[in-house]
């Protein structure tokens, strides 16, 4: 039964950030209008929003438009119950488990607009740094966590993205802000496992975009979404990884 209960409020999560994804870089209110056809404009009926059902029974197409839906929209879907299952699987029934999955929602959001617009919204960096002071408070009053530890590594991975940024400009200012958030959940240790992560999985990725001819050396890429690898890596495996590094060292 909590595996469904997961199943569910991932699905239905999902469908929530695909109207985020859609409606910030549009500067739109995410809970009106209700939501509706990016074609037509007509109202969307419950039976059309049931998570990935809807898109197969419809065949991938609006109702009434006909108009192709896009297959983004069941993939977020199916992307967030994924994460939310495989987070409930490490963590259980505790507060770390609402607390990483409403983190790995947003940075979900945060990578998808990013790689879409090279835009970094400060809407989304605000709701997650503030999500991210209270779930310290939270997690020091229930598991006597660290406040300092939390707090320093949000200016952890500020100051290390920051620094990327101002040496070689091959960032975002929005990035710094990513970091930041992350390492409100992270602490220190995790926030700067998570984006030697993002740096290493980024650096691989635009070598090889390179070299197929896909970009060139001047043009972005969306560092969004490699931070967002690697804190769910982090969440996931972080302290195994850490334990792993200090002990060929010894």
């Amino acid at each position: 039964m909590d595996y469904i209960l997961v199943i569910i409020l991932g699905l239905v999560i999902g469908s929530f950030l695909n109207v985020c994804i859609y409606r910030i870089p549009r500067e739109e209110s995410i809970s009106y209008p209700p939501s509706h056809c990016g074609n037509c404009g007509h109202n969307l009926q419950p039976v059309d929003l049931i998570p990935i059902i809807s898109y197969v029974f419809l065949k991938g197409k609006c109702r009434y438009c006909k108009e192709k839906i896009s297959i983004r929209y069941p993939m977020i879907e199916g992307l967030n119950c994924i994460l939310y299952l495989v987070i409930y699987m490490k963590y259980g029934f505790m507060i770390y488990t609402v607390e990483f999955c409403i983190l790995i929602s947003l940075l979900i959001v945060i990578s998808m607009i990013d790689y879409n617009t090279q835009e970094v919204y400060t809407s989304t960096t605000v709701f997650g740094a503030i999500v991210g002071v209270i779930f310290i408070l939270i997690n020091k009053f229930v598991y006597g966590e660290n406040v300092m530890n939390l707090l320093m590594g949000g200016l952890t991975g500020a100051a290390i993205i920051g620094a990327i940024v101002y040496l070689t400009k091959g960032m975002g200012e929005g990035d710094i802000e990513i970091a930041g958030v992350c390492g409100l959940f992270l602490g220190v240790k995790q926030i700067i496992l998570a984006l030697f992560l993002a740096i290493m999985l980024g650096g691989a990725v635009g070598v090889v975009v390179i070299l197929l001819n896909l970009k060139n050396i001047k043009d972005k890429i969306a560092f969004g979404p490699f931070i967002a690898i690697g804190t769910l890596i982090a969440i996931l495996y972080g302290n195994a990884l850490i334990s792993w590094y200090f002990n060929l060292l010894v």
